[in-house]
């Protein structure tokens, strides 16, 4: 049976006085509500307009100054980034506000919510080129620039927070039983495998001038795509040329350290890392269907045995779900390999067909965390992928090793997928398939 049409809204008449600053619309049935107050978007050439200074990549955050892009307060006209904290949670906070259950100049209490470890501040804050797509300074505004919000009556976020957990995975209980890992009383708390782990969430605050040069294009293109692409939610990005910074309603990254958070940025201790990008299906739900989840329990054993042997280990794990293409796009794949052979051969050609790429995870910007937290080199890489290999070494961080998967790890209905990224130039250090031999690795498929 076809879908039911569902029926339109109907719209009474609205009207424009003046200018789009004033902009009334009521829905049937609906209370007519005001939008008198509501400024659609900001110009650089209005005089009102006067942005706290912003300079990006200076080392003193006093010079460099606050990201402050909320409207609320004197925010209006002292914004110099344009978006919205929380990342891809903005959107809940603004339907707290309409449905009244937040008041939106509620002033945060950040009693006792500093810090739990140090990160040490590194040179890397302070150059322009190293970090584009993170606030350095996000998990101390709250302190840093306490007056500054009170003096300028402005909304100031933190866009990092640090903190730290006891982590609890069953395959770490296994790698105990199984004489695989030590219990140390340090990093391996106990017997039932429990893991002492040092933890830091970022939200991304990207500068656009430097996220352009990350990709090869001008800035003024950058804008204009973000702009038209999200079918014009951010004026800004085409009226406001001055502000440089932008805060993407997308999700951001954690970061787990195993051992010594200190150690990170040690030259002389040896460190494991695994970049791993987000699997929900995998890595939360246990599906058999790619490697996710395998690799990020084989990344972070290796990242603790690391930090047993007088090193330290860590996990970035980034929102970047369905190679940045999302679950839904990610299922229809599936559906379209299933039911129509799934081989190694025709794995990249499935996802091309549905989302017109095969991968929009794009690691230019992948590598900041990694000057922020201080590393210069990287002793063990648990990743395969060509992608993050070749972003991490062009920003100047050498990788020694790198450390594939092992077989028997792999779930055999997976080997369609790493089969395929093998023959496409992810590292191995075994056979690399022809694409002859492709067409007869085969993964389950559907009546």
């Amino acid at each position: 049976m076809a879908p039911t049409a569902l029926a339109a809204p109907v719209v009474l008449p609205h009207v424009h006085k003046e200018s789009c600053k004033v902009h009334e619309i009521k829905l049937k049935n609906e209370t007519s509500v005001s939008l008198e107050d509501v400024v659609l978007t900001t110009y650089t050439n209005d005089e009102t307009m006067k942005p706290i200074p912003m300079e990006w990549g200076h080392s003193d955050p006093s010079v460099r100054g606050p990201v402050v892009c909320s409207r609320y307060k004197d925010g209006l006209t002292k914004h110099n980034a344009i978006g919205a904290n929380a990342g891809s949670y903005c959107i809940y906070h603004a339907l707290a506000v309409g449905s009244k259950q937040l008041n939106p100049n509620y002033d945060a209490d950040y009693t006792n919510a500093e810090p739990a470890f140090e990160i040490k501040e590194q040179p890397q804050w302070g150059d322009i080129k190293k970090i584009v797509s993170m606030d350095p300074f996000g998990h101390l505004v709250p302190w840093l620039f306490a007056d500054v919000g009170k003096s300028e009556n402005v909304e100031i976020k933190p866009t990092i927070s640090i903190t730290k957990a006891h982590m609890q995975l069953a395959e770490m209980k296994e790698a105990v039983d199984k004489g695989r890992l030590v219990v140390d009383g340090e990093v391996v708390i106990n017997k039932n495998g429990d893991l002492n782990v040092s933890k830091v969430a970022v939200e991304p605050v990207w500068y656009l001038p430097g996220v352009a040069e990350r990709f090869g294009i001008t800035e003024a293109e950058l804008r204009k795509a973000l702009f038209e692409d999200t079918n014009g939610m951010y004026p800004e990005l085409i009226t406001r040329p001055d502000i440089k910074v932008f805060m993407p309603p997308i999700g951001g990254l954690t970061v787990y350290i195993f051992g010594n958070p200190a150690d990170v940025s040690d030259p002389n201790k040896k460190l494991a890392l695994r970049i791993h990008d987000e699997c929900n299906g995998s890595d939360v739900f246990g599906s058999d269907i790619c490697t996710c989840r395998p690799y990020l329990i084989f990344g972070i054993e290796e990242a603790v045995k690391q930090a047993q042997n007088g090193g330290s280990g860590v996990v970035v794990y980034f929102r970047k779900e369905g190679r940045a293409l999302g679950e839904v796009t990610k299922y229809l794949v599936y559906n379209a390999r299933k039911r129509g052979g799934d081989t190694a051969a025709e794995y990249f050609h499935r996802t091309e067909c549905i989302a017109g790429v095969r991968d929009m995870r794009f690691q230019q910007l992948m590598p900041d965390v990694l000057h922020w937290l201080g590393i210069t080199k990287i002793d063990r890489m648990l990743s395969m992928s060509n992608m993050k290999h070749d972003a991490i070494v062009e920003q100047g961080i050498p990788i020694i090793e790198r450390i594939p998967i092992p077989d028997e790890l792999i779930p055999p209905d997976s080997r369609v997928e790493i089969d395929a990224k093998i023959n496409s130039g992810y590292f191995t250090t075994g056979k690399v398939m022809t694409e002859e031999e492709l067409k007869n690795v085969k993964g389950r498929t559907w009546a």
